[in-house]
């Protein structure tokens, strides 16, 4: 035999026996990764699946084609609906297990409830400059037998209180409200006694919120229909008060009688004690139950039995108060939240006693979720802190 053959098989041979002799270690495919031994894939030893911190699931791979993107989808309990354009305001419906959802900048509103894709109820019209859009949702007094939604939105037309009926268009049932640069958001709430109560901004213009002519930055009692509510001061008028910049909600305390108005009062944010039959006069804002000289953006607020939860929308948390039946205050506020879901908007109190609560983080330009933005449904914070449902 030649050199160069007994040369192939002896190198041949030399393979073979260091096979042999490496056993069940095998090599790496890149020449520059440390050897390691084979990994032990038992059940004691086997990979567990873990969500990405993303909240988004990994896709299961697909041979026969492009893999399909993952739904959104958020890891936390709490979270109803995901990945929804930023909201103003939420409104929890008859038995607690769902809720409808305003997007301000799309005018959308949307049935949402745990383990169940948000669906599309009706679509008001908005123009949603500068703070405007759709800002406020209320059920009507006799929801159960009509059914009827009103909602409050910044429209091509101007400012304007709208109702709703299923299947149908929204309706202006309340229009002329100035439309401005600022100051456009607007809030609807039903008062203890079953009166409308609308709080409309001042459109960026302080005279027309002063103003006994305007419906600019001022507080309106209607009935169903958008008309005068019996009782105001002005038979052919519904202001009853005046001298509001950018309300943020309108939430009432059947129990203790009174109905809460948060407004962005320009160098002060402001909380409003409205007590049914009572006008609060010619500069209702002059005269809060509570301030916050730091302009944290108040927003939606919920009276619960001895308290009182307002979301901040600027310090991304809830602020809780303790109100007195004698219109004061007890206790050490608290803010809670801080930062877990971002800027807060609507929030309600369903008849489970669970609140629900919007988010705006699409609007701040600043740290976004990808599920953002979200409905999130919580316990009633105690103690300084809120626990999953």
């Amino acid at each position: 035999m030649s050199g160069p053959s007994r040369y192939v098989l002896l190198l041949a041979a030399l393979t073979t026996l260091a096979a042999l002799l490496a056993g069940c270690a095998q090599f790496p495919d890149a020449g520059q990764q440390p050897w390691r031994e084979r990994p032990d894939l038992s059940a004691e030893r086997a990979p567990q699946p873990q969500l990405p911190e993303t909240g988004e699931p990994t896709p299961a791979p697909n041979s026969d084609g492009p893999s399909v993107p993952p739904p959104c989808v958020d890891p936390d309990p709490q979270v109803v609906a995901t990945c929804l354009a930023p909201m103003s305001a939420v409104v929890t419906l008859p038995g607690g297990a769902a809720a409808l959802v305003a997007e301000r900048t799309t005018g959308r509103i949307l049935r949402v409830a745990p383990e169940e894709t948000p669906e599309t109820v009706a679509t008001v019209p908005v123009d949603a400059a500068g703070d405007g859009g759709l800002t406020s949702l209320a059920l009507s007094p006799s929801y159960a037998e009509d059914q009827l939604l009103y909602a409050y939105a910044t429209t091509p037309s101007g400012n304007a209180v709208l109702r709703i009926a299923p299947g149908d268009v929204p309706k202006t049932v309340l229009g002329g409200i100035p439309r401005g640069a600022s100051g456009n958001s607007g809030a609807i709430g039903v008062e203890p006694d079953g009166t409308l109560l609308v709080a409309t901004g001042d459109g960026g213009d302080r005279a027309a919120a002063a103003s006994p002519t305007s419906l600019a930055g001022k507080l309106l009692r209607i009935d169903p229909f958008g008309r005068p509510a019996p009782g105001t001061p002005d038979p052919a008028s519904p202001v009853v008060g005046s001298g509001l910049h950018a309300p943020g909600d309108v939430c009432a305390d059947a129990a203790a009688g009174v109905s809460w108005v948060t407004d962005r009062a320009g160098p002060r944010d402001v909380l409003l004690a409205v007590r049914p039959g009572v006008a609060p006069g010619p500069n209702a804002a002059a005269a809060p139950a509570w301030t916050w000289p730091e302009r944290p953006g108040v927003a939606g607020c919920v009276a619960l039995p001895g308290t009182l939860v307002v979301g901040l929308r600027g310090s991304s948390a809830m602020f809780v108060l303790r109100p007195t039946p004698q219109g004061g205050f007890v206790g050490t506020p608290q803010a809670v939240l801080a930062g877990a879901y971002g800027r807060i908007t609507g929030t309600d109190v369903a008849s489970d006693g669970l609140i629900w609560f919007t988010t705006a983080n699409k609007d701040a330009g600043g740290p976004v979720t990808p599920t953002d933005d979200r409905v999130v449904r919580i316990r009633p914070p105690s103690g300084g802190a809120s626990g999953a449902d």
